[in-house]
């Protein structure tokens, strides 16, 4: 129980359901048989009533390593103290919105300090963000800056679907210009060693998904297949990737999901989210590869219209903590081993 990895959370957005699936989650004791939670928040926010499970007590400590653990408590480091005014269910405002990002910025921290083992990572408002002040697209691009890296790539993970994403939040009509060789290429050999090291899956089958209709029917459709995605899946085999494509997406995802491959390399954010949601939009995960630190997160919005009600289910959080547990333990076996 003393080798527990401590898994940051940071709360999100206090006026989502941020807070109440913490709260639900956390009440689940057999978080705490693989890890010791951190919450990294505001302590009046998960004091509020949610209509959900009463915890026991909230424990504000001061540094990482006094995380106990303990089933019935949370662990939480309070990163700001926001007024009730600017923490209600289902309206947003600029001082959560900074709160908000305040939380991830400490998280991140103590993650790269080596204080915790990995972040889980609750629902923000994106557009909310840049109200206050920071100028970025979303969680994996402020993460990104804060850890200095740049070929992150997006993975929403399920049971029975992975995906990931060539281009993440652009409009359709740019995703052409914003595709090519390299970047297909990167996301193709980042998927595969984060399936190979993380998920400990020794021999990832990858296939990559078309952009066109009917993979651009001989250039009927589209050329990008021939002149950008090809070459990009020939030097990917070239380097010994086990890799398939460019494949139609109207049959790809069947076969995915009937276990022919363990992942798909999608151009564009809805080429792969659709699928997976409809197979996965309770328990999805968001992992974010290419990063320094373990990074993971739920696969769903701050759903303000249902925000304080007790509504919120804590299924993709719970999923989120246990994968960021498992990446911890395997990276750490794999560097045993070395």
């Amino acid at each position: 129980m003393s080798n527990r990895p401590v898994i940051g959370i940071s709360m999100g957005d206090p006026s989502g359901i941020g807070p109440e699936i913490i709260l639900k989650a956390l009440s689940d004791s057999s978080i705490y048989e693989f890890c010791r939670p951190l919450v990294f928040g505001d302590p009046g926010c998960l004091t509020m009533n949610f209509n959900g499970p009463k915890i026991l007590s909230i424990k504000e400590i001061s540094c990482p390593d006094k995380a106990l653990g303990v089933p019935g408590n949370i662990d939480l480091i309070a990163c700001s103290r926001l007024k009730r005014e600017s923490m209600v269910p289902g309206k947003p405002s600029r001082e959560g919105g900074i709160a908000m990002v305040e939380y991830i910025i400490k998280a991140v921290e103590k993650a790269i300090s080596g204080e915790i083992s990995a972040i889980v990572t609750c629902p923000i408002n994106k557009s909310l963000m840049n109200r206050a002040g920071y100028t970025f697209e979303g969680h994996t691009q402020l993460i990104s800056y804060l850890t200095g890296s740049k070929d992150c790539i997006m993975m929403l993970a399920g049971e029975r679907l992975r995906v990931t994403l060539v281009t993440i939040h652009c409009a359709l009509k740019d995703v052409p210009a914003n595709i090519d060789e390299n970047r297909i290429f990167k996301t193709i050999t980042g998927t595969s060693k984060a399936l190979k090291e993380d998920l400990n899956i020794k021999n990832p089958r990858i296939a990559v998904a078309a952009l066109n209709p009917h993979g651009g029917e001989e250039g009927l459709f589209g050329s990008e297949e021939k002149e950008i995605i090809l070459p990009a899946v020939k030097r990917a085999i070239k380097g010994g990737y086990n890799v398939t494509g460019p494949l139609p997406s109207d049959t790809l995802y069947f076969k995915a999901v009937s276990g022919e491959f363990d992942a798909v390399v999608n151009m564009y954010h809805d080429q792969g989210l659709i699928p997976l949601k409809l197979l996965h939009f309770s328990d999805a995960v968001n992992v974010t590869l290419g990063l320094p630190i373990v990074r993971t997160s739920v696969d769903h919005g701050t759903a303000y219209d249902i925000a304080g009600k007790g509504l919120a289910k804590p299924d993709s959080l719970k999923a989120a903590i246990k994968m960021a547990a498992n990446i911890v333990k395997n990276r750490t076996t794999a560097r045993d081993k070395d």
